[in-house]
């Protein structure tokens, strides 16, 4: 059997510089912890309350751990996933549920760096 672990520094450094990027064309949704029935801790472990600029992805389209530019919110980490995130699709976390809902759903053009 063999087992995979995602180990997530005690910060989330979006940051620092990006390298390489790869572009790629995702359907854009949005959501926030503080939904009914959402918890603070990603999937993978890292608390939102303390390091908000996280995405949930697909790891088959974007590797858990990659820094990412999306338009209209900036850098963010790819460290969650969702049941209803497969394929090219994202969901960006925001602050607030107000927020979430206002970014709705938009097809963008993201930067994945390496």
């Amino acid at each position: 059997m063999l087992g995979l672990a995602l180990v997530v520094p005690h910060s989330v450094n979006v940051d620092a510089k990006p390298k390489k990027a790869k572009t790629i064309t995702v359907n854009a949704s949005a959501y926030s912890y503080k939904q009914k029935g959402m918890g603070h801790i990603t999937s993978k472990g890292i608390n939102l309350k303390k390091h908000p600029r996280v995405i949930a992805v697909d790891p088959k389209v974007i590797r858990l751990g990659s820094k990412v530019y999306i338009p209209g919110y900036g850098y963010a980490v790819a460290g969650d996933t969702g049941g209803a995130i497969k394929g090219k699709k994202i969901d960006v976390h925001m602050k607030t549920v107000a927020k979430a809902k206002k970014w709705g759903r938009k097809k963008v053009k993201i930067k994945v760096y390496k």
